[in-house]
């Protein structure tokens, strides 16, 4: 499974979701790529991903995409994120 975390500008933000999302997945037991990206980037990166973690105001920045976007409120909230990965997937 491949995973995008995205941010508006920079990468900062991304990374810091990209770290909790990993910690979500190894507590799911689930084996993916999780990759950071700004918006621009992943733009293109999404067509490859499964799934897209950002927030309610990139989405739609982020446009039509084949992944499944998924909205995060708190980035830091490890929970958060693990409840709506397994949301998402199941």
């Amino acid at each position: 499974m491949k995973i995008i975390t995205v941010c508006g500008m920079g990468i900062g933000t991304s990374v810091l979701l990209k770290m909790n999302a990993e910690k979500a997945l190894r507590a799911l037991d689930i084996d993916a790529d999780v990759e950071a990206a700004d918006i621009g980037t992943a733009r293109g990166a999404a067509r490859t991903a499964q799934l897209v973690l950002t927030s309610e105001d990139l989405v739609e920045e982020l446009g039509q995409v084949p992944a499944k976007v998924v909205v995060i409120d708190n980035f830091t909230n490890v929970a958060e994120i693990q409840a709506k990965i397994q949301d998402s997937i199941a």
